[in-house]
């Protein structure tokens, strides 16, 4: 097992500003390497992050213990639980970033000037990214390698909760770069109390980008307060809408894995929107399914009517993201009135229509204003990982820059570079 050295990787009494040349220096060394220097660098670091398995299960073991006694819901116990299988799933993301295109230095368009001036708009790295974000340590190794191979170095603002898993996780991170001979500034841990991320928000012109994931009050305490450009990670309030001509069995099935397989994460469903002409005869199989798997349904009164199972919701249910296995239930009319409900209370996160109808499938993916629309699938698929993007920063619910699961390129912006043989401008 390699041993864990955590002394000089993170920030306990040293100020953001103290760290950020260091993360600067870093990134103009990352910006500059080739793909392959970028790929070692990164199955270096997988190749450290199982070796430190041991190490790592037994640092979460002490988060875990303190969120438990601590009273802390058990949906947000298994965002910060590492088990092997994790470990080796953030290993596997890693090596899977490794075999991805580099977007650093691609050409987004180019032309030619009447005079002969050629122009490139290239593809570049932010510089220094800094990503706040609660619980789940799978993200520090999963932000840090896309980070990584975007040539941007990171700043690591994770959870009092899970401190010493992190602390374990970014050990191992920079003990692989150090055997791959690139700089270990280029991950860094940030720790310390509110302070410290006030300090974050506030370092415009040191940090070139803010990235908040986490719940909605992290979420809009970021977006609100930064001074630094912040790229807006949403909470997931998602729907399905089962349209009175789809198709019974793949909608029981899509409801099923959208709500049981992880309800703890953001792209799991919360309400489920039920066709009147279908509702009397689907209800009673849905709650078959759900209730097996001990699944609340809480719903409107004429859901409570066709199936006694169903409990009723209270008056702020359909604005609740879950994360537990709890679902919203509620009977509408038609199309119009699904859209009419999402429109009022979706996060603009991933909504879905189970429909055999061609022209409601349309109406449905372009009147939903959302980062991902889903037609006959489960929204757990609206994840990088599930897009070939590798790993993921997060899932963007805003409409500038980035939209939906943020991969490689959304960690890249562009310059122009211009090439000419001595023209001037007349």
């Amino acid at each position: 097992m390699t041993e864990l050295k955590t002394a000089d990787c993170r920030l306990a009494d040293v100020q953001v500003s103290q760290l950020t040349p260091r993360a600067r220096a870093a990134s103009r060394v990352l910006a500059a390497l080739t793909p392959e220097r970028k790929n070692a660098g990164l199955v270096a670091m997988a190749e450290a992050l199982e070796a430190s398995t041991d190490g790592l299960i037994a640092a979460n073991a002490n988060d875990v213990q303190r969120a438990q006694q601590a009273g802390t819901a058990a949906s947000l116990v298994d965002r910060l639980r590492l088990t092997e299988d994790r470990i080796a799933d953030m290993a596997e993301g890693l090596r899977a970033l490794a075999t991805l295109a580099d977007p650093v230095g691609q050409v987004v368009r180019g032309w030619e000037l009447p005079n002969g001036v050629h122009v490139d708009q290239l593809r570049v790295p932010f510089g220094v990214i800094g990503i706040i974000y609660e619980a789940r340590p799978n993200v520090t190794a999963d932000a840090a390698g896309i980070c990584l191979k975007s040539g941007n170095a990171t700043l690591l603002r994770g959870s009092s909760s899970a401190v010493e898993s992190n602390r374990a996780v970014v050990a191992a991170l920079r003990s692989g770069l150090d055997t791959a001979s690139l700089p270990e500034d280029a991950i860094n841990l940030v720790e310390g109390g509110h302070e410290t991320t006030q300090e974050m928000m506030r370092a415009r012109g040191q940090i070139d980008l803010l990235i908040p994931r986490g719940g909605a009050g992290l979420i809009h305490a970021v977006v609100e307060g930064s001074q630094v450009p912040v790229i807006e990670t949403g909470v997931g309030n998602c729907h399905l809408f089962v349209d009175a001509t789809g198709d019974q069995d793949i909608a029981l099935r899509v409801i099923f894995n959208a709500k049981t397989q992880r309800p703890s994460v953001c792209n799991a469903l919360e309400t489920l929107l039920v066709h009147r002409d279908v509702a009397e005869e689907f209800l009673p199989k849905a709650l078959e399914v759900l209730s097996a798997a001990g699944v609340t349904v809480h719903g409107d009164p004429d859901s409570v009517m066709i199936d006694s199972r169903i409990v009723p919701a209270g008056e702020h249910e359909y604005e609740t993201e879950y994360l537990s296995l709890d679902l919203a239930c509620k009977v509408v009319d038609d199309l119009d009135a699904a859209l009419e409900h999402i429109a009022r209370y979706s996060s603009g996160h991933s909504e879905t229509i189970i429909t055999n109808d061609l022209s409601h499938q349309q109406r449905f993916t372009t009147a939903v204003d959302a980062a991902a629309v889903l037609v006959n699938a489960s929204s757990r698929f609206v994840d990088g990982g599930q897009f070939g993007f590798g790993a993921e920063i997060g899932i963007s619910t805003q409409k500038l820059h980035a939209r939906g699961p943020m991969g490689l390129v959304e960690m890249t912006t562009t310059k122009y570079v211009l090439v000419g043989e001595g023209q001037v401008r007349a």
